[in-house]
């Protein structure tokens, strides 16, 4: 089959490579599509800390938000599950270890992350083999683009919902990115009032497309709850400054550096600080929620393009007549 390998910083190609075959509990999957995020990118640019700990190397193949069609299964596994439209979890736990066993498998004590850890090749291939387990399936109202869009979606769905935030209450998201919009779409499904804040007008301009309130300054509160989506160092702090007294920060942003805050303000204002990893224990209310058009998260695809393709994406080279949005799509079936 053929598979896109990241072969160093900067370094990618399409290559011939072996089918996967299903093992005891597992399935091969013939992927529809997958999503590039911004861990993809770090690993192509070398920064991602994984690779800096030892935890992922070179090569490897990338892919951790995608769906597909179930097309063999290991010994152990239903066949029934043959043909089942599905996505699956990033995040694969032992099952075993106390984490697992209270239900908290995405921090797993050995945990495995699907295209983003060694021993779990990702989806940007024909065909990728993962455990029936990590699989969520999918209705035949949630199709191939908002299939790949479940993981993101169950990010942002477990930070709006961190914020315990509906009618009446104001929310900040720091970031309009993917994740940022997505939080601010769910946001937005469960009465609140929303505002993003962030730097690039393109993305401004986008995010005011969709309908919400945006702003490149820090608006007037008051700010009853704030989700940091963003990637820069200072504005933990700044959230922590902007939010009401009894308020709730979220964070699920990640900066290159330390974002330091101050505790003695998170005490005297008795503030709710949340910090969210996972989509795990999201995915399955976010598939609900794509059903039902609860959230539509289709508009922020720009392109859908080929295994080809993928490193010029990854490089930051917009495909000729993508749209303003900020997600990338690959479809691995795509030639030329």
């Amino acid at each position: 089959m053929r598979a896109f390998v990241l072969t160093g910083p900067g370094q990618a190609e399409v290559r011939d490579v072996p089918a996967p075959v299903a093992g005891p509990g597992e399935v091969v999957v013939d992927v529809e599509r997958v999503g590039v995020c911004g861990t993809d990118v770090e690993f192509f640019t070398g920064e991602m800390a994984y690779l800096h700990q030892g935890v992922s190397s070179y090569p490897m193949r990338l892919g951790h938000e995608w769906c597909g069609r179930v097309a063999a299964v290991g010994p152990g596994v239903d066949p029934a599950c043959i043909g089942r439209r599905v996505t699956g979890d990033t995040m694969v736990g032992d099952g075993t270890c106390r984490r697992c066993r209270r239900g908290h498998q995405h921090v797993c004590e050995n945990l495995r992350e699907v295209g983003i850890r060694d021993g779990l090749p990702g989806a940007l291939a024909e065909q990728l083999a993962v455990p029936v387990r990590s699989l969520h399936p999918l209705p035949t109202s949630v199709d191939a683009v908002r299939g790949a869009l479940v993981e993101p979606g169950g990010n942002a769905w477990r930070a709006a919902r961190a914020t315990q935030a509906g009618p009446d209450d104001r929310v900040l998201v720091l970031g309009p990115g993917t994740i940022g919009l997505l939080v601010a779409a769910f946001l937005q499904a469960a009465g609140a009032e929303v505002h993003l804040l962030g730097r690039d007008a393109d993305s401004l301009a986008f995010a005011a497309g969709l309908g919400f309130a945006v702003s490149d300054t820090v608006p007037d509160g008051p700010w009853d709850a704030i989700v940091d989506a963003s990637n820069a160092a200072h504005l933990p702090a700044l959230a922590l400054a902007r939010v009401e007294p009894a308020g709730r920060l979220v964070y699920i942003g990640l900066a290159g550096a330390p974002s330091p805050i101050d505790t003695r303000a998170l005490v005297l204002g008795d503030v709710t600080a949340v910090g969210i990893l996972s989509a795990s224990p999201g995915l399955a209310a976010t598939i609900d929620a794509y059903a039902d058009r609860v959230v539509d998260p289709r508009p922020l695809v720009a392109a859908t393009v080929g295994l080809d393709d993928v490193a010029a994406v990854l490089a930051g080279t917009r495909p000729a007549g993508a749209g303003p949005g900020p997600k990338f799509h690959v479809d691995p079936r795509r030639r030329g």
